[in-house]
């Protein structure tokens, strides 16, 4: 994984390791004054670990398919979660990494996903496995 790929894990990572933070403390210190808005941040940090997971694995089908499911559900969750947050504040008296669209997080969770379903579009592993094994090319052509 090169360019755009590598720097789409890290940042992955970076909000895996900040959401896992964040939300350990928050439950640890008081889970009781807000469950649900910290349990979704318990669950945004689970997402974002298995989306760094999954887009390092991604050159393999298994892999790829996770990375989508992983990136769609993180999508839908920070486009529900912030309009929830916005229209229903008495829902989320509490931050969570996805309230206000990731505001906490200076808006990259709402990019976040719409960059990461962009390379899983461009980077289909069909199309590398098919390249680097030598299936679809032929000798001579002028790919």
């Amino acid at each position: 994984m090169r360019g755009v790929g590598r720097v789409l894990v890290i940042v992955y990572a970076v909000m895996a390791l900040g959401a896992t933070g964040r939300s350990f403390v928050q439950i640890v210190r008081a889970f009781d004054q807000a469950p649900l808005a910290y349990s979704l941040s318990a669950v945004a940090a689970v997402v974002y670990i298995v989306a760094t997971l999954a887009l390092i694995g991604s050159g393999r089908p298994g892999w790829y398919r996770v990375a989508w499911v992983a990136i769609v559900f993180e999508l839908v969750g920070v486009l529900v979660v912030g309009t929830l947050s916005l229209t229903h504040p008495a829902l989320f008296q509490h931050q969570t990494v996805w309230s206000q669209f990731g505001l906490g997080y200076v808006l990259i969770p709402l990019f976040l996903p719409m960059v990461g379903l962009w390379w899983l579009i461009t980077h289909r592993p069909s199309r590398t496995v098919a390249t680097v094994s030598g299936v679809g090319s032929s000798e001579g052509s002028a790919a």
